[in-house]
């Protein structure tokens, strides 16, 4: 059998979630948004899959939640790994980097909601950065190097941000119908 080398695999700390991406990956987008930083206990630094090219291989004890009415965030229930970012009717999942097998040639394309970033911590120098969630990082394609025309961003809007930082700012961590 034949495998292809844009294969990817990885999963969760226990081993009960094991997935594989077949097609390219987004470079690394680096979230700091009080959800995700609250959710991972630091930042999210994912890439991104295609959703035809994404497959749960084993999927015991992943379970989702939905942290929004824009998104939900799958994690394992019972090693509690952080592992995907689903946005509502996006064509893409988002992956915990660091849950992959094998990384190498991925890099860090930017970082969003800086604004909500936490104190104790620097961003690299160069890095684009975007104050709200809004960015387009395109995937590559499967034939290497040459950048697909479609964006695959998040754009958060303005009234649903201000509902959560209010939210967030009350430390209330129950989610809200925004």
């Amino acid at each position: 059998m034949h495998i292809s080398k844009s294969l990817r695999t990885g999963g969760c700390l226990c081993g009960a979630v094991r997935y594989s991406v077949a097609g390219a990956l987004r470079p690394v987008v680096v979230c700091h948004c009080t959800q995700c930083r609250r959710m991972t206990g630091h930042v999210m630094a994912a890439t991104a899959a295609r959703r035809a090219d994404f497959r749960l291989v084993s999927e015991r004890e992943l379970k989702w939640y939905a942290a929004s009415n824009e998104a939900r965030r799958g994690f394992l229930r019972r090693c509690g790994s952080t592992l995907f970012w689903e946005g509502v009717g996006r064509d893409y999942i988002s992956i915990a980097a660091g849950s992959l097998d094998e990384s190498r040639g991925l890099t860090i394309a930017c970082h969003i909601f800086v604004a909500d970033k936490g104190d104790y911590y620097g961003i690299e120098p160069g890095t684009p950065q975007s104050r709200d969630g809004t960015f387009s990082v395109a995937f590559p394609t499967r034939e290497g190097n040459r950048l697909d025309a479609a964006p695959a961003g998040r754009r958060a809007p303005g009234a649903f941000l201000e509902k959560r930082r209010r939210r967030d700012a009350r430390g209330d961590r129950t989610p809200a119908r925004e």
